[in-house]
């Protein structure tokens, strides 16, 4: 089996990108971000005090996340229940922000994203993958864009389905979850030495995904 990872920020595109790559590849696309905000929103609607290092691991214990595709699509279960509509609010991606720092959290997720890869042919996009979940991985791509960029995409985003957003805030709080993810302590976001560097700051999708065909082509027998 081979896998690819991609790597990057809030905001970057990983989960865009991933998924077009995956399909191009007639891979299996794992979007890890779904399975933190699975278990934030588990968090978010169960009001548990995730600084209670004894009651979040009690928590993580009592959850269980899976990947399933429906007509090719992802979905995401929690506990038997699909949770995947609820996984985009602001709430639940500040809550997996900080969840996904927490040793209990990471755990739960870490052997089931590596099973996936060892059963299938992958692209999974994360904080972590070519560092710490697929530090193996045959390609390892770091994508990134600027915090303006990033911000401007998801005001835009924001903007089509009718909600209100403001830009100032939303660029603040893509610096602070950079900030956040990149000095945790547990498995911090980095750009693994072996990767590839794709900053997608004033490029298109579609010349996105073409520079990671071609990196993979390369390194792929």
């Amino acid at each position: 089996m081979a896998s690819i990872a991609i790597d990057g920020p809030a905001g970057a595109g990983k989960s865009t990108i991933a998924k077009l790559v995956a399909k191009k590849m007639g891979y299996i696309y794992v979007d890890t971000g779904a399975l933190y905000r699975a278990i934030a929103h588990y968090l978010v609607i169960n009001q548990i005090d995730i600084e209670n290092e004894d009651a979040l691991a009690k928590a993580c214990e009592g959850i269980s996340v899976s990947i399933q595709y429906e007509q090719d699509v992802q979905q995401v279960y929690l506990n038997g229940e699909n949770v995947t509509p609820f996984l985009r609010t602001e709430e639940t991606g500040n809550m997996a922000s900080k969840s996904s720092a927490k040793a209990p959290v990471r755990a739960a997720l870490l052997d089931l994203q590596r099973d996936m890869a060892k059963e299938y042919n992958v692209v999974m996009d994360g904080r972590d993958i070519g560092t710490n979940v697929l530090p193996n991985a045959e390609v390892k791509i770091y994508l990134t864009a600027s915090s303006k960029e990033r911000a401007n995409r998801r005001y835009k985003e924001l903007l089509e389905k009718g909600e209100n957003a403001d830009f100032g805030k939303i660029e603040a709080d893509i610096i602070e979850r950079d900030e956040r993810d990149m000095n945790r302590d547990i498995a911090p976001l980095k750009q693994a030495e072996d990767a590839v560097l794709v900053d997608s700051s004033d490029m298109g999708i579609d010349q996105v995904v073409d520079v990671i065909m071609s990196v993979a082509q390369n390194a792929l027998p």
